[in-house]
């Protein structure tokens, strides 16, 4: 494959379209007051507003990934951003909960449309040597996000007004979009004929598995609901295998997970993105909520996980290739396992410091593993199926991070439960807001202090569950990604991106 002349050119354009989304999600987290505040929305109405955005756009990833197969990358992904860019405008200027919603989930489509297309676009217009490098850039934009968003939030709800936070999608989706007609080939499959019944399945399947995680630690498992969504999410998935396994165009070639890297990446990443969901979870409540942080200064403090992310990146890309993604990403989650133990021993009185040291070492770990799995991951997948073969990346790490949140919350929350004192008010003995609120209103220093300390308990089991879910993860990359050797001559599978992309209309 001839490398494309203006192939890091592009890759800014993909970045730039993948930070629109990340920075999207994290500014939310400190527009959500201000927003309850302007339109006088309860709380159901904030709950939809954030997680509308998530089951639609989780619901979509992998149709929209076959779609860009089907109908070319750079298309889908430019009808994404456009359609992002649009919905962000009704968003900003929403005069009531329903129509923040509204918008929220017309930009979980566009999102979904846009993010396969991008790591599938990367993976054609970059070769073997050079496309480690290219996600480990693209894999960066992720904690830049992280970092700034909140940032970015609050300077500019101080300065403007909560849709501001929204209206800011507008020109760099613009941007994106310029840029991708200017600068970017077109790619797609082969025609397939397409496969309408997985499409559904796989939409309805993964919205119920979705809603099912983020009902679960509210309603437990023998609320009807519950069991209602947990029903539909087996029934549809179950359906959406079999139909794939016997279908001779199936949207997703589930013969992909008999290929061990394959299994071993996805498996590896789904673990760390559970662990590393129920991190943002805890570790922005605890230092907002324990150590007193205002939102802004919770965002700042993610730097020294954004910058070892950043320098270990770049330092994985280049022994990548030397010592092997299994290697890479093993080393990785161990580092990983060894920030979260750092964390297990904050007190309820830290200093900065050893929460600075756990986050470098959690972000050179998320450095040297993510990019090394993300990449081994896609080189098992063939050329074709390369936009659903990246849905199925993000599909991972979603499902991963959902099932973090959901799990290590559940935890986070009946250890604290079971740490306050037995005499404390009912009450504020279920969540810490409610605890600081009712001492904040009673005077009842005692009984923030209990809550502090509580949650600060709480805090460290979960991390400790987190420390052993990335240690389970280092497990099965050893085990999993071993490649088979393969007697000389024997051909081998093709990587997603070797073959040349099919031009448009072909």
């Amino acid at each position: 494959m001839d490398r494309h002349p203006r192939r890091w050119l592009i890759l800014i354009v993909l970045c730039l379209s993948s930070l629109v989304l990340v920075i999207d999600n994290m500014v939310l987290t400190v527009s959500i007051p201000p927003i309850a505040e302007d339109l006088k929305a309860g709380a159901q109405d904030i709950q939809w507003i954030i997680d509308s955005y998530i089951l639609v756009f989780a619901g979509l990833l992998l149709t929209s990934g076959s779609l860009s197969d089907r109908f070319g990358r750079r298309r889908v992904m430019i009808v994404g951003l456009t359609l992002f860019g649009a919905a962000s405008l009704l968003a900003a200027f929403a005069a009531d909960p329903g129509q923040l919603i509204a918008g929220r989930v017309l930009m979980g489509i566009g999102g979904a449309l846009v993010m396969p297309s991008t790591l599938s676009i990367l993976i054609t217009v970059f070769d073997d040597e050079e496309r480690p490098r290219a996600i480990a850039a693209w894999s960066a934009v992720a904690m830049i996000g992280l970092v700034g968003g909140p940032v970015l939030g609050g300077a500019l709800i101080a300065h403007f007004w909560w849709g501001a936070v929204f209206l800011l999608n507008v020109p760099i989706a613009a941007l994106a979009i310029l840029a991708a007609v200017v600068l970017m080939p077109e790619s797609k499959g082969p025609w397939r004929k397409p496969d309408f019944p997985g499409m559904v399945l796989s939409m309805v399947g993964m919205t119920a598995l979705v809603w099912t995680i983020i009902v679960l630690p509210k309603d437990g498992i023998s609320h009807p609901g519950t069991l209602a969504a947990l029903a539909v999410t087996v029934l549809a998935l179950a359906g959406f295998a079999v139909r794939e396994v016997r279908t001779s165009s199936p949207m997703v070639p589930l013969g992909l997970f008999r290929n061990r890297v394959f299994s071993g990446a996805s498996f590896s990443l789904v673990l760390l993105t559970f662990a590393n969901g129920g991190l943002m979870l805890v570790l922005t409540q605890y230092l907002q909520f324990v150590l007193g942080y205002s939102p802004t200064d919770t965002g700042l403090s993610f730097i020294p996980l954004a910058v070892a992310t950043l320098v270990f990146n770049a330092l994985g890309a280049s022994l990548g290739k030397r010592i092997g993604p299994r290697v890479m990403t093993a080393s990785g989650l161990l580092v990983i396992a060894g920030g979260f133990g750092v964390l297990a021993t904050l007190s309820v009185d830290e200093g900065f410091t050893r929460l600075a040291v756990a986050m470098l070492l959690l972000g050179a770990g998320c450095g040297l593993a993510m990019p090394a799995a993300a990449t081994a991951m896609m080189g098992a997948i063939p050329a074709e199926h390369a936009g659903v073969g990246s849905a199925l990346n993000d599909t991972v790490q979603q499902a991963g991070a959902a099932l973090g949140v959901a799990i290590l919350g559940t935890v986070l929350s009946s250890t604290y439960t079971g740490a306050m004192p037995t005499d404390a008010p009912a009450a504020g003995r279920h969540a810490i807001t409610d605890a600081l609120a009712l001492a904040s209103s009673t005077g009842d220093d005692g009984l923030a202090t209990a809550a502090r300390d509580a949650f600060t308990t709480a805090t460290s089991t979960t991390f400790t569950a987190g420390a052993f879910a990335v240690l389970a993860a280092a497990g099965l990359t050893l085990v999993l990604m071993r490649e088979r050797s393969k007697p000389a001559g024997t051909p081998r599978d093709t990587p997603a991106g070797l073959a040349e992309p099919v031009p448009a209309g072909r």
